[in-house]
């Protein structure tokens, strides 16, 4: 999970629909703003293009009226996640709180291997950095036997990406020789960016290696 900036104002048409009997919440140009705000990711997962979207209450409304239109409240997820979350998870970090610093506060990693799980370790002991971590472990690892059966598709694509990764980063250390070498941080950069695919786990590979965050930490975001 990393930081997003939610684009203001709010789409007008939501206080429209709020109005309504039957008023929708994906009126407008709200689904085309979400995607652009969250660089067409999963807010939870960081899937990249996911192939089922849903329009996720960050708080759950439950029938509230004010959450439920509130564009501050609308966030981008894939049916897996939105579905691992329910109703079961509202005190988490907001990821488009830029003073929740919800990148630095849990620690995520995977090792580029196929069946590996995601760890993921809480690094303070607010209660909102722990119910977030153990919504992460849940999306990533699975709870029911189904989710588990599509978590282990998402870390199929994760692994995928994080195995593209770590072979630039082999040529990046010269383990590998490879000449062009600002063709190769510009490839570094564009998967350290926020619209790649899984990108809190593979800043989370530079900081964890001193070397690297020697060489590439001047690519990563200091304050989320």
């Amino acid at each position: 999970m990393i930081y997003f900036s939610k684009s203001q104002p709010a789409p007008e048409c939501l206080a429209t629909e709020k109005d309504k009997a039957s008023g929708d919440y994906k009126c407008g140009d709200v689904l085309p703003r979400l995607a652009e705000d969250f660089k067409n990711k999963c807010y939870i997962c960081e899937f990249k293009d996911p192939p089922s979207i849903n329009v996720e209450h960050f708080v759950p409304h439950q029938g509230n009226s004010d959450l439920k239109f509130s564009w501050d409240n609308l966030f981008w997820a894939c049916s897996h996640c939105n579905n691992t979350k329910l109703a079961k998870f509202g005190n988490l970090l907001n990821c488009t709180n830029k003073d929740d610093h919800v990148e630095l506060r849990i620690k995520q990693k995977c090792n580029p291997f196929p069946h590996e799980t995601v760890v993921l370790e809480a690094l303070d002991q607010d209660p909102r950095t722990i119910e977030t971590r153990n919504l992460l472990n849940d999306v990533y690892n699975g709870t029911t036997k189904l989710k588990t059966m599509e978590a282990a598709n998402i870390r199929n694509a994760l692994v995928h990406e994080l195995h593209e990764f770590q072979q630039l980063l082999i040529f990046f250390a010269g383990i590998k020789p490879f000449k062009n070498h600002d063709f190769l941080l510009e490839q570094i950069k564009g998967h350290l960016s926020q619209d790649s695919a899984f990108t809190a786990i593979k800043r989370w590979t530079v900081r964890d290696n001193p070397t690297l965050f020697r060489q590439l930490g001047h690519l990563l975001p200091e304050d989320n």
